[in-house]
């Protein structure tokens, strides 16, 4: 199986694929009907119903999906990779290993490494460590401030001609409101997207799950939604100032969602994201102390969860993530207050995000819109869409196949997913990039 960087992969430059028999799903217009689809030379050449009622192109691979769905490949705007600096933890290799196998044909890294991604020679590096690398396409977003410091803006236009996708500090919101005007200002001149981490951290100081009932039972400190709240709503009032394209990573509570809505309504360039562990699980699966559960933001209370997956069912929420943060097993075997915070969930993602399709709270173009085509929409990015000369970058998958999450056989290095040993709907049955086929599950 061939390596897929930026580029079209050995063998892809004159691979022509038919894919029948398909249930295909296609975000960007709405379609979700039977079809056939043609990829060629690394492009879809085509999609739709009847393609082949001629007779198949010569020459071509033939995929009979069974029905299954045929859909744009998943993007992933937030995905943690150790390399360079904690390759123990993940590499370029391992997490698009993982991606592919979750369905995953885009990642996009954070750019807390060491060193930090904030120079144009570190964006390049990664991109080209990528290239040569991994299975799936990769994109850097790059640090927002030099060193992730959040005292000085770092070199935004540069870096975004050497590739960054967006500006980020990752793991740490930049705090210093000046700056972040300023920032997003500069931003704004060059159509650069902003993504900001909502946690006011004198507020979340030293907590390490949702402050409440259960973790005053518990006896652990924790984290006010206020951390979250009071840091969207101030950067709010600084986009209607500058007027620049705003993101906030991971809402995690109601009051967040509302806010959001609002921001909205009044016509703000903002957009908004959840991991897809805040979809499916709650505050109360930190009962027994299991660390996998110590997420970025916290598990909150079921109301919260709740009000993220109505969000994602009206169009609040734009986009979901894995989240993806592996730690190895010397930074989870601690107790609860000490241990990292984080979980690997890049083969998790598609399957755990359909329980809010499988639950009937959303059509299934609507939930992949948020992994596809919204995604691309933000980054500027070419995929996301079944269209004609697009780049073939393809998922199928079987909706109704359960299956059990086994850590041990998880391709991510580190294995800390809150889902283990869960029951999960939606198995990945083919990944393609350019054409190309990354990931084919055993026995089809």
């Amino acid at each position: 199986m061939s390596a897929a960087g930026t580029g079209l992969p050995a063998g892809a430059a004159h691979r022509r694929s038919a894919y029948i028999n398909a249930r295909l799903v296609d975000p960007a217009s709405n379609l979700d009907s039977p079809g056939q689809l043609l990829s060629e030379d690394g492009l879809i050449a085509d999609a739709g119903a009847n393609l082949f009622s001629d007779g198949l192109p010569p020459d071509c691979d033939v995929i009979d999906c069974g029905g299954q769905v045929l859909c744009p490949g998943l993007i992933d705007m937030k995905v943690f990779v150790g390399e360079p600096g904690a390759e123990h933890k993940e590499t370029l290799e391992s997490a698009s290993h993982a991606a592919a196998a979750g369905g995953i044909t885009t990642i996009i890294t954070m750019p807390n490494t060491d060193p930090v991604i904030d120079d144009i020679s570190l964006v390049e590096f990664l991109k080209r460590r990528a290239r040569f690398g991994a299975l799936v396409n990769v994109h850097p977003m790059a640090a927002a401030t030099r060193g992730l410091k959040g005292e000085g803006m770092s070199e935004i236009g540069l870096m975004r001609e050497a590739g960054a996708v967006a500006f980020t500090d990752g793991v740490h919101a930049i705090c210093n409101a000046v700056l972040m005007r300023r920032m997003l200002s500069y931003a704004s001149r060059y159509d650069s997207l902003i993504v900001q981490h909502l946690e006011e951290p004198s507020l979340a100081e030293g907590g390490c799950m949702n402050e409440g009932e259960i973790a005053t039972r518990l006896g652990l400190p924790g984290i006010p939604e206020a951390a979250e709240t009071i840091m969207l709503e101030r950067d709010l009032r600084l986009v209607a100032l500058t007027g620049a394209r705003y993101h906030a990573d991971q809402l995690s509570c109601a009051t967040s969602v509302e806010i959001m809505r609002q921001a909205k309504r009044q016509g703000l360039p903002v957009t908004c994201g959840v991991s897809a562990a805040h979809l499916a699980l709650n505050e109360n699966d930190v009962g027994n102390y299991r660390t996998f559960f110590k997420l970025s933001p916290p598990l909150r209370r079921e109301e919260d969860r709740q009000a993220l997956v109505a969000g994602v069912a009206d169009g609040t929420i734009d986009v979901i993530v894995s989240g993806h943060n592996p730690q190895d097993q010397e930074s989870k075997r601690l107790p609860f207050a000490q241990a990292a915070t984080g979980g690997v969930g890049l083969e998790t993602l598609l399957s755990v995000a359909l329980g809010c399709y499988h639950d009937g709270h959303v059509s299934l173009p609507g939930l992949l819109s948020r992994m596809t085509v919204n995604p691309a929409n933000l980054l500027g990015l070419p995929g996301g869409r079944l269209a004609k000369g697009r780049p073939a970058d393809l998922l199928l998958f079987d909706p109704g196949k359960s299956w059990v999450v086994d850590c041990k056989r998880l391709r991510s290095k580190c294995k800390n997913s809150p889902f283990e040993d869960r029951h999960l709907q939606g198995v990945v049955l083919r990944t393609v990039v350019s054409g190309e086929p990354v990931y084919i599950r055993d026995g089809v």
